[in-house]
């Protein structure tokens, strides 16, 4: 039954970041993912709230519809990966580096700032 679920969230997820990373690389044109990097840390972001509050209100399906799932298709390194690899084989190492360190740092920050929210919104 685990499985129907994250294949279900799988399904949301994936539509959502075709969608999300599709409207934003619209409103900014040009060869750098702000797409991916979009999708990356909105993800990043709701998995730090969501975690917290799996341990108090959620049942074990809904988190592996969730976090499994949706976010799971919704975050996307592998083509993180593949773009900044493309940067590189064409020479623009600094937008690769720069992509790599968005990335990073921002999901990071990005999740912990989904954990405050949860924290500030539960009064914890």
């Amino acid at each position: 039954m685990t499985l129907l679920f994250v294949g279900l969230g799988g399904f949301i997820g994936a539509v959502l970041r075709f969608l999300i990373s599709g409207v934003v690389q619209k409103h900014f044109p040009g060869s750098f993912p702000v797409g991916t990097l979009t999708v990356n840390v909105l993800g990043s972001f709701v998995i730090g709230f969501l975690v917290f509050l799996f341990e108090n209100l959620l049942a074990p399906q809904l988190k592996a519809f969730l976090v499994t799932g949706t976010l799971g298709a919704l975050t996307t390194f592998s083509t993180f990966s593949f773009e900044t690899a493309v940067m590189i084989q064409e020479g623009a190492l600094f937008r690769a580096v720069l992509n790599i360190l968005l990335n990073v740092v921002l999901c990071i920050l990005a999740t912990f700032s989904g954990m405050g929210f949860y924290r500030i919104l539960f009064r914890l």
